[in-house]
């Protein structure tokens, strides 16, 4: 078969962008099940791969709109489940301030729920003021990596402790369950102890989709190890391809082939039918942008108080990547001290997308960028982050899907299966 174009839709209610909920006729409430339901069924319609919904465990009422107003990713998907046939279903939980056993337990319910779809991204939580709310003291980067890789193995041992074929509800014998073919998992860690076995059989995917976006070396690192779609933050293809590369050769370290993984990088494309329209759209997007909030996602980025610094000055001297978001944060002091950006360059980026490369132009411009990334190892894919709903995401669908299609470089119609299926990955066999 011939390798094609997989998309993922970062789910973001209000738009990526800070202030894309200002635009005319957008979505302004992510906890409106209806306006997302709408979403899920928009993406499914553009054949995409999967949504996949970010997460945060605080509210700060200067940050991103739907940072702070916004419903549990797991509950939300779980009603798109019924609303969607196709599309896989990604949620973010954290592996810092949850346990193993629970997390498990509810991938597989949301993949035996959604016919074969689940998707867990495990996020380590960077913002240390999440630590508040559970009464207790953020870990270190390198503790939070340490922590993730055993909650992640633990996590995958539970899936694995029932067969596939355990549930044997035989009427004639009156066996439901054959105990030879479900075991204890007796994990004794440094951080957990989990005696399993879940009480919910193995799910339609062995073990649902793992996701992953960590871009420091430990993150690479845990995606090597454990990883099915990995999300990379890049501005431009020789950095992308850097990162591709990167990840892809330490998979042998844990006995895995490059096909093994799909790495999908965060773009947000301002699609226009002419060059200026999609610079004026871009223009109008900036144009509501609220210094309070741009400040506020800078901030949050970097770890430390930027109002204090002169927005048309030079990036400060001694600025570093934060503990919290280290990749983000690398990405932009990397470009913008490559390209001798001020700091209000940098503001501008984060209020478009948050640290996330901003592709604007034709259908046919945004096409040949993806191509160019695709054939020449910098990406598996992309994961979309529109702008604004509905139209960021309709306009994608409507101009730049089809001439991918015509190239051949993407679905026309969904494959039969489950997620891993239309990933291209291999169901894991149970350990």
């Amino acid at each position: 078969m011939t390798r094609q174009i997989h998309f993922g839709l970062f789910l973001l209610g209000t738009g990526s962008h800070v202030a894309g909920w200002r635009m005319p006729g957008a979505v302004d409430n992510f906890q409106d099940i209806d306006q997302v339901r709408a979403i899920a069924q928009e993406a499914e319609r553009g054949l995409f791969d999967l949504i996949f919904m970010g997460d945060n465990l605080y509210a700060d009422p200067a940050a991103h709109p739907s940072y702070t107003a916004r419903l549990e990713p797991l509950t939300l998907l779980s009603a798109i489940a019924g609303a969607t046939k196709h599309i896989g279903l990604g949620a973010t939980v954290s592996t810092t301030y949850s346990d193993p056993f629970t997390v498990a337990r509810a991938f597989a319910s949301l993949d035996h729920l959604s016919g074969g779809r689940a998707a867990w991204n495990a996020v380590t939580t960077a913002n240390p003021v999440a630590a508040a709310n559970f009464g207790t003291v953020h870990p270190d980067h390198a503790k939070r990596y340490e922590i993730a890789d055993e909650f992640l193995t633990v996590v995958r041992g539970l899936w694995d402790c029932w067969a596939d074929d355990a549930l044997v509800a035989d009427r004639e014998t009156g066996l439901y369950i054959d105990p030879a073919k479900v075991r204890c998992l007796d994990h004794q860690g440094t951080h957990f102890e989990v005696k399993g076995p879940l009480n919910i059989g193995r799910s339609p995917q062995g073990q649902p989709v793992i996701l992953q976006a960590g871009g420091s070396g430990p993150g690479q690192d845990l995606a090597a190890k454990s990883a099915d779609v990995v999300f990379s933050v890049t501005q431009d293809l020789d950095e992308a391809r850097s990162f591709y590369r990167s990840v892809k050769d330490r998979l042998p370290n844990y006995q895995r082939s490059e096909d093994s993984m799909i790495i999908l990088p965060g773009v947000m494309p301002i699609v226009g039918r002419t060059e200026r329209e999609a610079h004026d759209k871009l223009a109008a997007l900036q144009g509501f942008v609220s210094e309070t909030n741009a400040l506020a996602l800078l901030s949050d980025r970097f770890g430390v108080d930027m109002s204090v610094y002169d927005l048309d000055g030079p990036i400060p001297e001694g600025l570093q990547p934060s503990d919290s978001y280290h990749a983000f944060a690398k990405v932009m002091l990397d470009k913008a001290r490559r390209e001798t950006m001020r700091l209000r360059d940098v503001y501008n980026l984060i209020a478009a997308a948050r640290g996330h490369w901003v592709l604007c132009g034709t259908p046919d411009h945004i096409a040949d960028t993806f191509e160019n990334w695709f054939m020449n190892g910098a990406a598996d894919g992309f994961n979309i982050m529109p702008s604004h709903f509905p139209d960021g995401l309709t306009d994608f669908v409507d101009m730049v899907v089809p001439i991918l299609q015509a190239r051949g470089l993407y679905r026309t119609e969904y494959e039969r299966g489950t997620l891993r299926d239309r990933l291209g990955l291999a169901r894991p066999a149970r350990q």
